[in-house]
């Protein structure tokens, strides 16, 4: 993903405000808010970082699992027919469902 920050498996979004003159960003995947700033590359991933550390710590003292990020788990609904013409690609592919799917995603979003 471009203009994101990662860390422990967490992952930031990117953004600058030029009128402020600052990058600014939040994490994504969760629930609760969780966002950062700084007013040079080296201040907004010292800030990303802190707030991670700070999430994790807040949740761990009021005794709460802090989430996931991303599971690897989500669910699509589509039509039977595209359903059908997935499973019969996979079969092609000779994949599982998930495979060829996880397979056909990489291909698409990660280039």
């Amino acid at each position: 993903m471009k203009n994101a920050l990662k860390f422990k498996g967490y992952t930031g979004t990117v953004e600058f405000d030029a009128d402020d003159r600052i990058f600014h960003g939040r994490l994504i995947g969760l629930t609760d808010v969780i966002t950062f700033e700084g007013a040079s590359v080296s201040e907004l991933e010292k800030d990303f970082r802190s707030a991670v550390d700070e999430y994790v710590k807040t949740c761990k003292e009021i005794g709460r699992v802090p989430e996931k990020p991303f599971s690897g788990r989500f669910i699509v609904r589509v039509p039977s027919e595209l359903h059908c013409a997935i499973a019969l690609a996979a079969k092609k592919n000779r994949k599982s469902i998930n495979a060829w799917i996880a397979e056909v995603c990489q291909q698409n979003v990660m280039t």
